[in-house]
C-alpha cells in the first residue's frame, strides 16, 4: 500500500511539473500556441507524452552554464570532448536537455547508448523492489561471489536474446573489455587446438609466458579493418583504425589489417564496381592471412563490425561477409562480429548480422553500449577452459542486467523493431530527397533501419553542418572523415524523424 501511495505521488508529481515544462515551451520561437498546448496537455496519458512537442533552443550553443561548467571540469581534467553538459532530471523520451535549459532531439544518444530514450518509466520502476535495489547497492564481484539468481539472470535475459548458435555468455564493463576478453578467448581456442585439444601446460609453457616470451605467450595476432573501432584498451586499441589521436604514442602489436570495401552510392547504380571492391578486400584478407603464417605470427581471430561505425559508417554487403565467414572457416581462423554499436535493435533486427543470412553463426559476438551491460556470446568450444583466465573482479554489473531485462520488455511489448523498420523509411526516404535537393552539400546517404548516416562534401563543411544541426535543436554525431551518422533511441517514431529533416533541411538551407 505505501508502495502504491508512493507511486501516485510521483505520477502526479511528474504531470504537474510536465504541465509547467510545456507551458515554459511556448517562450520559445516557433512553439505552439497556448491553444496546441492545451491540446497536447489533454492528451497527455503515458510518460512518453511528457516530450516537448519540438526541439527548443533558448541561449547560444554552448550556452553560458554549460561553459561556467565547462571551465570547471577543464581544471579537474581533460575536458576537450565535451559538447554539453545535461540535466537528466529533465531529460525525456528522444529528448536530451542541457544545463542551459535548451531541449534537443537526440539522434544520438550518448553514442548510440540509449535504447528507450530518456527516463523510460519502465526503467524508473527497476529499483523500487528491494531485491533490484539490494543487487544494484551490493554490487558483487561476479566471477567469485555472484548472487543466487545470477544463473538464472543470464539465462532469462541475456541468453534470451543470443544470437542463434551462441549458447555461452560471459559480461563485462564496456565495449573496449568485451572486445579485449574475447580475443583472449580466441587466442585460448587458437592455442587448445594446436596442443591437439590438450588443457594443461607444459613447465616451459608456465614459465616463459612470465616473460612475456613464446612458447606460453604465443605470437598470435587478431585481424581487423582499415576504418574499424574495437576499443581503447591494448589489444582493442591495437585492432582500432579509425582515427590516429586514438592511437598516438601507445605502443600496439604487430597485427595485421586488411581494406573494408568502400562502396559507391547509390548501391542500385554500382552494382558491378562494388562486387569487384568486395572480391578485393576478401583477395587481400586472404592474403594477409597467409603472410602471417609464414612470419611465424598466425592470425588466430578476425574481428569485424557490421556497419564500420566510428570508421565513417561505412557498410558491406552480405555476400561480403558470407565470403568472409567461408575463409575464415577455410584458414581455421575465429570469425568474431562486433556488435557493440549495432546490437539491440537499430538496425531493425536484434542483430545487424542477422541482415546478412550468415549459413552458420559466427563464432563470437561482443555487445555493449544499448545493451546497457557490456560481454560476448561465444560457441561453447571458446568458453575458457580454466578459471580466472576471463576474469575480473566485477564482470558487469547486475543492476544493469536489470536494467537490460526492462529494456528487452519494453522492445517486446512497443514493437520496438517494427518501429525501427517504419521510422528507418522516412529517415532514409527523406535523407535520400534532401541529397537530391542538396547534392552540392550531401551524399551518400546509406545504412539500416535508423542506423543511418550520410557524407557531407568536406570535413570542414561536415563539421560546421553538425554544428549548426545543434543550433536547430538537434544532437547529431559525426564519424570517419566526412560522415554523418544518426544513433537514435529505438523509440524514435516517424514524427521525430520529419523534425529531424526539417531541421536538417533548415540547416542546409543557411548554408
Amino acid at each position: 500500500m505505501q508502495n502504491l501511495k508512493l507511486l501516485i505521488s510521483v505520477y502526479f508529481l511528474q504531470v504537474v511539473e510536465t504541465m509547467l515544462r510545456i507551458t515554459k515551451t511556448v517562450l520559445c520561437k516557433n512553439q505552439p500556441t497556448p491553444a496546441a498546448v492545451l491540446i497536447y496537455c489533454q492528451r497527455f496519458s503515458t510518460e512518453a507524452q511528457l516530450e516537448p512537442p519540438q526541439p527548443c533552443v533558448k541561449t547560444s550553443i554552448p550556452g553560458p552554464k554549460t561553459l561556467e561548467l565547462l571551465k570547471d571540469l577543464n581544471s579537474l581534467q581533460q575536458a576537450g570532448s565535451v559538447q554539453l553538459f545535461a540535466d537528466y532530471d529533465k531529460s525525456i523520451g528522444n529528448y536530451f536537455v542541457d544545463a542551459d535549459g535548451n531541449e534537443f532531439l537526440d539522434a544520438f544518444t550518448q553514442i548510440s547508448s540509449v535504447p528507450v530514450g530518456y527516463n523510460h518509466p519502465e526503467l524508473l520502476k527497476a529499483f523500487a523492489d528491494q531485491h533490484n535495489l539490494k543487487s544494484l547497492v551490493n554490487r558483487p564481484a561476479l566471477g567469485v561471489f555472484p548472487s543466487k539468481d545470477w544463473p538464472e539472470k543470464l539465462r532469462n535475459v541475456l541468453l534470451s536474446v543470443a544470437p542463434a548458435g551462441l549458447n555461452a555468455v560471459s559480461t563485462m564493463m564496456c565495449g573496449s573489455c568485451s572486445n579485449e576478453n574475447a580475443y583472449k578467448a580466441v587466442f585460448m581456442w587458437y592455442q587448445t587446438k594446436q596442443r591437439g585439444g590438450k588443457i594443461d601446460f607444459t613447465p616451459e609453457e608456465m614459465d616463459s609466458c612470465m616473460v612475456n616470451q613464446p612458447p606460453g605467450a604465443p605470437k598470435l595476432s587478431i585481424m581487423s579493418f582499415k576504418g574499424s573501432f574495437h576499443g581503447r584498451t591494448f589489444g582493442a586499441l591495437t585492432t582500432t583504425r579509425s582515427k590516429p589521436i586514438h592511437k598516438l604514442d601507445c605502443p600496439a602489436f604487430d597485427w595485421p589489417a586488411a581494406p573494408f570495401p568502400r562502396y559507391k552510392y547509390p548501391l542500385s547504380n554500382f552494382e558491378r564496381e562494388n562486387h569487384q571492391e568486395d572480391e578485393k578486400c576478401l583477395e587481400q584478407v586472404e592474403d594477409l592471412i597467409e603472410k602471417y603464417k609464414k612470419a611465424d605470427n598466425p592470425v588466430a581471430g578476425i574481428i569485424v563490425e557490421p556497419i564500420q561505425s566510428e570508421g565513417g559508417d561505412n557498410e558491406a554487403s552480405p555476400q561480403f561477409f558470407q565470403k568472409l565467414q567461408s575463409l575464415c572457416k577455410t584458414k581455421g581462423v575465429a570469425l568474431i562480429i562486433d556488435e557493440v554499436q549495432t546490437g539491440c535493435g537499430p538496425s531493425g533486427k536484434m542483430w545487424c548480422h542477422e541482415h546478412f543470412e550468415l549459413p552458420s553463426p559466427p563464432d563470437i559476438v561482443t555487445f555493449s553500449k544499448k545493451m546497457l551491460t557490456g560481454g560476448f556470446y561465444t560457441k561453447s568450444e571458446f568458453k575458457a577452459p580454466h578459471s580466472y583466465r576471463i576474469f575480473n573482479t566485477w564482470m558487469g554489473d547486475p543492476g544493469k542486467l536489470i536494467l537490460l531485462e526492462r529494456v528487452l520488455k519494453v522492445i517486446k511489448q512497443e514493437n520496438l523493431f517494427s518501429l525501427v523498420q517504419k521510422t528507418g523509411t522516412v529517415l532514409k526516404d527523406g535523407l535520400h530527397k534532401l541529397e537530391n535537393e542538396f547534392p552540392n552539400l550531401i551524399n551518400s546517404v546509406r545504412g539500416r533501419g535508423t542506423f543511418l548516416a550520410f557524407n557531407v562534401c568536406n570535413t570542414e563543411l561536415r563539421d560546421k553542418v553538425n554544428n549548426n544541426l545543434k543550433k536547430n535543436g538537434v544532437l547529431g554525431g559525426a564519424c570517419g572523415e566526412t560522415a554523418i551518422r544518426l544513433r537514435p533511441a529505438l523509440v524514435f517514431a516517424p514524427k521525430h524523424a520529419e523534425i529531424y529533416l526539417d531541421a536538417l533541411r533548415k540547416t542546409l538551407k543557411e548554408l
